[in-house]
């Protein structure tokens, strides 16, 4: 198991990064990307704290860490310049916060998000048509997430990517112990979407290709 999209002590999230990375171990996965809320006033906090630590602790986890932010309620017109400055201090993926149906996410977020060529829209709530086939063409790939609330439009998301031939991953959003799904429940949360088994396991394997990306890197 992958998990791209994860939070600790530098956002919103309640463990410290060290924490996080163990339990996620423990719970069975072979890659995490801390992915912390960010805007113009943090992310250079959260990328050099993240950074230092994956580069100092990593080799004693039995995972592979990478660090990331998640840029969170930024202004549309924002986004291309946040992606850019987050890559500039060296982030290893970029997530943006989509236009989840259960927080007041700016209208234009998901197009701005794909144009600018993240690497994850996570939780993009009513995905468009023509925003899903814009994904497919620039490579970003689109969340199907574990966490309530936010999973409410999985199946939109879903049935979109298929129809438009965009790529998939699954994410926990994990803020706290507990959002660190098992396989079982992943795999629940992916068919009740309506993703096949096949399906399922590309976008496993989607997951795989960032994380060999980002160790290439």
């Amino acid at each position: 198991m992958i998990d791209l999209h994860t939070h600790t002590v530098f956002s919103d999230g309640v463990l410290i990064p060290a924490e996080l990375a163990r339990r996620a171990a423990v719970a069975g996965y072979r890659a995490l990307c801390f992915t912390d809320h960010a805007d113009e006033s943090n992310i250079a906090h959260i990328l050099e704290n993240l950074r230092r630590f994956v580069a100092r602790s990593s080799a004693f986890f039995e995972i592979n860490l990478f660090a990331g932010v998640e840029l969170t309620h930024v202004p549309p017109a924002l986004i291309a310049d946040h992606v850019a400055r987050a890559r500039e201090l060296g982030a290893d993926l970029v997530v943006v916060h989509g236009e989840t149906v259960v927080e007041p996410v700016a209208p234009g977020t998901n197009l701005a998000a794909i144009e600018a060529g993240c690497d994850v829209l996570a939780h993009p709530g009513m995905l468009t048509e023509a925003e899903a086939r814009l994904a497919a063409e620039r490579g970003v790939a689109l969340e199907i997430t574990t966490r309530k609330g936010h999973s409410l439009t999985n199946g939109r998301v879903a049935a979109l990517a298929r129809q438009c031939g965009a790529k998939l991953v699954i994410n926990n959003d994990a803020h706290e112990p507990g959002d660190l799904v098992s396989r079982d429940l992943r795999r629940k949360v992916a068919l009740g979407a309506g993703l096949t088994d096949e399906e399922r396991e590309q976008a496993e394997a989607n997951a795989l290709a960032l994380v060999q990306k980002m160790l290439r890197a």
